[in-house]
């Protein structure tokens, strides 16, 4: 499956549907966090590295973080409300620089981390068309 990365337009913001639940159902729990620990490791080798943390407890913080968000907009547990309120993610990424190339690295990252996946190509779709559609919010610079 080829995952096609689209374009950003400056100030158009998509329309934004959760991905298949069907990501929860084939990966689980476990599933859903091992390729969000493994999208944070390439993050970390990759041109926008900096705007991770370095520092291995803060990076860790920061993939289960991230894991509960997605196992939450999965289907999974509410893991992230619980723990850390509404998401309101444009607002919590606003202090980072996220240009449109970085955007890009960001896909980049999660197309390498889903082809590992064993996932009906259906569900790995409806997953990455909703990183292409959320990741067009966070851009800010």
């Amino acid at each position: 499956m080829e995952f096609q990365i689209r374009d950003y337009i400056t100030g158009q913001r998509p329309e934004v549907r959760l991905p298949s639940y069907d990501m929860y159902k084939v990966l689980g729990e476990e599933g859903i966090r091992r390729l969000v620990s493994d999208h944070y490791d390439l993050l970390t080798q990759s041109a926008v590295r900096d705007l991770f943390p370095q520092n291995e407890e803060e990076l860790e913080l920061a993939k289960k973080n991230a894991a509960d968000f997605f196992v939450q907009v999965c289907g999974g547990p509410m893991y992230f409300n619980k723990n850390r309120g509404r998401p309101m993610l444009y607002k919590r990424h606003l202090p980072h620089k996220i240009t449109v190339q970085a955007r890009e690295v960001w896909l980049e990252c999660y197309r390498q981390a889903l082809k590992k996946q064993d996932i009906p190509d259906e569900t790995a779709l409806s997953f990455w068309n909703y990183l292409n559609d959320f990741s067009m919010w966070m851009v800010n610079s």
